[in-house]
């Protein structure tokens, strides 16, 4: 899927805090991550995917005709939003501006834990 010889996978490249395998200095033990459950599942890959857009497009702001980064970029950010799509479906609003809001923005948050 982002398959490239400079670039680790997005997770791989999330867990190192480094997308660039040559740029990669292992400063300590590399944690697994295990979501408890859908929520924290579907999270955890925006996060991942957001970390990789923006360590990419930082590379790419220098190197801006880099076919493979550019592809993979645009991949990242289309799969990012399917999961945010996802996410937001099922458990509601992300940010203020999400598509789930409809007419009533300013419901942007909720419930609250304790309110479930």
């Amino acid at each position: 899927m982002y398959k490239s010889r400079e670039l680790f996978e997005p997770y791989q490249g999330f867990i190192r805090g480094n997308m660039y395998k040559n740029l990669y200095d292992g400063y300590g033990p590399v944690m697994e991550i295990k979501p408890m459950n859908e929520q924290a599942e579907l999270l955890t890959y925006i996060d991942i995917l957001e970390f990789g857009l923006i360590d990419v497009g930082m590379y790419l702001d220098i190197y801006p005709d880099d076919e493979e980064c550019i592809r993979i970029y645009n991949q990242m950010r289309v799969d990012k939003d399917e999961f945010v799509r996802k996410y937001e479906n099922s458990f509601g609003p992300l940010t203020m501006d999400s598509d789930v809001l409809e007419d009533v923005p300013w419901k942007w948050i909720g419930p609250w834990p304790w309110e479930v």
